[in-house]
């Protein structure tokens, strides 16, 4: 069996670093969802504010939900002036 190479340890170890932020930001939603702060977008009539859509949208497009949920819980160096 050959080993894999320099490019498929790559393409895992970044799977494996999405689904451990999709993980970590569902989780974390339903905590901050459990405390009365859920954190919520609205992008025209579409609103999300609960941690299933969070967690499929992040699952499916993180590169433009992460940094989503992190400006909608404050938690983004962009958000509030980079403060």
């Amino acid at each position: 069996m050959d080993a894999l190479g320099p490019t498929a340890l790559l393409s895992i170890a970044v799977l494996l670093l999405a689904v451990t932020v999709d993980l970590w930001m569902s989780s974390d939603a339903r905590k901050l969802h459990q405390y009365g702060r859920p954190p919520s977008v609205s992008i025209g009539s579409l609103r999300i504010e609960t941690p299933q859509p969070w967690f499929l949208g992040c699952l499916l497009l993180w590169v433009v939900f992460v940094p989503l949920y992190l400006t909608a819980t404050g938690r983004s160096p962009f958000a509030h002036g980079g403060r």
